[in-house]
């Protein structure tokens, strides 16, 4: 089965929002990141969507919530700041073509924590915006990994 783990596309400047970090939108870069998220993984028939709570990875779903007809469910466990601990757990309970969205400190401490569990790397890790890991697992066993690129660069 095939899970799909996004590290949100590009946002607005931290320094240059006034507001809560947790409400902080997609630039109009990250809405195009976005858009070709959704255009890629549209192919891979997702079965649902979980996003940290943050505005951001919200944003980042919805073009793909839009094709796709599915709602976004909020998991505060894909927030900054977690623990890898309940994202490796919400990994092992999601159904094949579940996409989940989260930040660029969760993603790096998961993929290390599936490779830890004996999980193959079959490309260089990426921590960039907008990159999608594809992760195939059997049971409850990670086999392998593999990173998209943005499709921006």
């Amino acid at each position: 089965m095939s899970l799909y783990l996004v590290r949100h596309a590009k946002a607005g400047s931290r320094g240059e929002w006034n507001g809560p970090d947790e409400h902080r939108p997609l630039s109009k870069r990250g809405w195009s990141q976005a858009e070709a998220i959704a255009a890629r993984l549209l192919k891979r028939s997702p079965s649902a969507l979980l996003s940290s709570p943050y505005f951001r990875c919200r944003q980042t779903l919805e073009p793909l919530a839009r094709l796709t007809d599915l709602d976004i469910a909020n998991d505060e466990r894909l927030a900054e700041a977690e623990p890898f601990g309940p994202v490796i757990d919400l990994l092992l309970a999601a159904a094949d073509g579940t996409v989940v969205c989260s930040h660029g400190d969760i993603v790096p401490d998961t993929i290390a924590a599936l490779q830890r569990r004996g999980c193959e790397m079959l490309t260089a890790a990426d921590w960039r915006k907008a990159t999608v890991w594809t992760i195939e697992r059997v049971g409850d066993q990670f086999t392998t990994a593999r990173v998209w690129i943005p499709a921006d660069n």
